[in-house]
């Protein structure tokens, strides 16, 4: 009597998965596909430098605008909020108010705050610490790599690598970069610092120079028609308050980006609107002035609308706003391009190797081991289609040495197979019966399976944690063979030969025995 054991139904169920799941993966129909790599597919790879010094020249400038906000909310009167180095300087006028201001800036944390005494007047030095400087520019990388990634993300580009070179280095590659109007599109995104400003315009001064305005706290910028702005140099808020960014249409048709603030935005933001009713806004981004409307009324609410005519250059910026600013400017350090040509060539002479390596292990396990190589070439071939179909799911990207993965899991796939038949092998050897054989076959090499496997996949895990790029397709590609190698190899082969017991009629040879 046949004998269809759960192995057996595991195995096909899985067989018949990596099947359906690997199916689009080769043809072009619809469904999960493995995506190729750079290295396969051509694109372009950046190799980008922060400046982390200006990162904290932006951690003062904002510590400084929130001691101007929360010097006005709670009435302490200070004169002009200046910036140099790595401190911020400003006198409090009324020595009677040392307690609550001392308070107040309990909420700027990483900064030794000193104190000088002078008449009734105090003049405070908040000096940012050694390792709040280390800490900011380290999180300037950190955080520039995540807002390139998200930039990326939603311009819709085929899996971006976004990686840490270095201390100070960042690796992006882009896959399916083909065209020089889509690499120049993805490296302003990338390398646009998105930071927006909202500033008060200076209509009081007129300075010429930037050494003039810096005397009355002040800086000159240009707006988009080469006109001069002299605004104050401490921002009212800026682009870390917004949570969205969308593109719209003003009532002239042209394309305009609507954002909104979170719930601290919204207040300063209605509390200054609130105050300076028929002044100027300047809305800056990346030190250029978008539009400097007059301040009409209060406005609530926490949104606001930046006009800017280009529907393309409206939806990158908005995906840039939405992402959050650059911390620090980026720099282009190295550009290379990979051509299609050159990702073909790679593929053709990968699936060379794959093909001729599969072909040469099902040969020889089907002359070596009859019978058994047969059933250990289907788990083989179960496996490969496991590997792509569980890529597939997972969107994830096949490199180079992901292909390199999987010519070396063929050969580990069979790993398995080889010593089970060995045990049965050398069971019969001694005697002892087909069905007997085989059970003790796999029981006896069960322990070495295990053993091989879990310290590949340690090693794999490795890889993939501290590796970086290709070094982590390569790892994950042979964790996931060998975790199919496991189903396939051990159970599915098992279910095979306990179906075989009751259909046919085994003996030594077989198993490629005389």
């Amino acid at each position: 009597m046949m004998k269809i054991s759960y192995r057996l139904v595991i195995f096909i169920l899985a067989l018949l998965f990596g099947i359906a799941f690997s199916i689009p993966t080769f043809t072009n129909s619809k469904g999960p596909k493995v995506k190729l790599g750079l290295d396969l597919q051509g694109g372009m790879y950046l190799l980008l430098g922060v400046k982390t010094d200006e990162a904290i020249k932006s951690k003062l400038k904002v510590a400084a605008a929130t001691i101007r906000y929360i010097a006005q909310k709670n009435e302490l009167y200070t004169d002009d909020i200046t910036t140099d180095g790595n401190s911020i300087k400003f006198t409090l006028l009324d020595k009677d108010d040392e307690k609550k201001m001392d308070e107040q800036l309990k909420i700027l944390a990483g900064f030794k705050i000193t104190k000088q005494k002078k008449d009734d007047e105090i003049i405070y030095t908040l000096t940012l610490t050694k390792k709040e400087i280390e800490a900011t520019k380290q999180n300037a990388i950190e955080q520039a790599i995540q807002t390139i990634r998200s930039r990326l993300n939603a311009f819709g580009l085929s899996e971006p690598s976004v990686t840490k070179q270095g201390k100070d280095k960042i690796v992006v590659e882009l896959p399916g970069i083909k065209t020089k109007e889509e690499a120049d599109r993805a490296r302003k995104l990338i390398s646009t610092a998105a930071h927006l400003e909202l500033m008060e315009v200076d209509t009081k001064h007129n300075p010429t120079t930037a050494q003039e305005a810096k005397k009355y706290g002040d800086k000159i910028l240009l707006g988009q028609n080469g006109r001069k702005y002299v605004v104050k140099e401490l921002p009212i808020l800026d682009g870390s308050m917004i949570t969205d960014a969308r593109v719209g249409y003003n009532q002239a048709n042209q394309a305009v980006i609507n954002f909104t603030l979170n719930s601290q935005g919204a207040k300063i933001f209605g509390d200054w609107t609130g105050k300076h009713v028929g002044d100027y806004l300047a809305i800056v981004i990346d030190n250029k002035v978008l539009s400097a409307p007059v301040i009409k009324e209060r406005i609530g609410g926490g949104a606001g609308q930046i006009t800017v005519g280009d529907a393309k250059e409206a939806h990158d910026l908005a995906i840039a706003l939405r992402s959050g600013a650059l911390p620090a400017p980026i720099v282009l350090l190295e550009k290379r391009s990979v051509g299609p040509s050159l990702g073909a060539d790679s593929i053709k002479a990968s699936m060379i190797a794959l093909a001729s390596g599969f072909l040469l292990v099902v040969v020889f396990m089907a002359w070596y081991y009859h019978v058994a190589g047969i059933v250990a070439n289907i788990a083989l071939f179960a496996n490969l289609v496991l590997i792509i179909a569980i890529m597939a799911l997972f969107n994830a990207t096949l490199t180079l040495p992901g292909m390199a993965g999987i010519v070396l899991t063929v050969g580990m796939a069979v790993d398995a197979n080889v010593i089970i038949n060995e045990r049965i092998r050398e069971l019969l050897r001694e005697g002892v019966n087909i069905k007997k054989a085989i059970e003790g076959g796999y029981a006896n090499a069960m322990s070495a399976i295990i053993d091989a496997n879990v310290t590949t996949l340690i090693a794999a895990f490795a890889l993939f944690a501290y590796g970086t790029g290709t070094i982590k397709g390569f790892a994950i590609t042979m964790a996931i063979g060998i975790l199919a190698s496991m189903l396939t190899a051990i159970l599915g082969t098992h279910g095979i030969w306990e179906f075989l017991e009751g259909r046919m009629q085994l003996t030594k040879k077989s198993f490629g025995l005389s």
